[in-house]
């Protein structure tokens, strides 16, 4: 594998096989300790087939730079979740105002 670094940015240039025999996927880690860093892994990993290959392709992340990205990430899981609780209020809503409508017609009726 040769990794250049155009930008700052790791560029993979030759495919890397791992220790099954299969091309390496690249995936970007999302855990605390290294959010957003690429590694390599088998193109089966976390299945029961694959091998344990694993490679960073980017170099570590700084403290500084991992508290902003973890900081970041849980703001929007944060709204992410304001958002779900407003929707549910929102059907809520939708259902009692149509209950009413409901009742208003049937009483009309009668």
């Amino acid at each position: 594998m040769v990794t250049e670094y155009v930008d700052g940015n790791a560029q993979i240039t030759e495919r890397t096989l791992c220790m099954c025999g299969r091309s390496t996927t690249m995936r970007t880690a999302w855990k605390e300790n290294n959010p957003s860093r690429r590694f390599l892994g088998c193109s089966f990993y976390r299945r029961p087939n694959a091998c344990d290959y694993f490679k960073w392709v980017d170099p570590l992340v700084q403290t500084r730079y991992k508290n902003i990205i973890n900081g970041l990430l849980r703001n929007a899981n944060h709204k992410d979740e304001l958002v779900n609780k407003l929707h549910i209020k929102l059907i809520y809503h939708q259902i009692v105002l149509a209950m009413v409508v409901m009742v208003v017609l049937v009483h009309c009726v009668l």
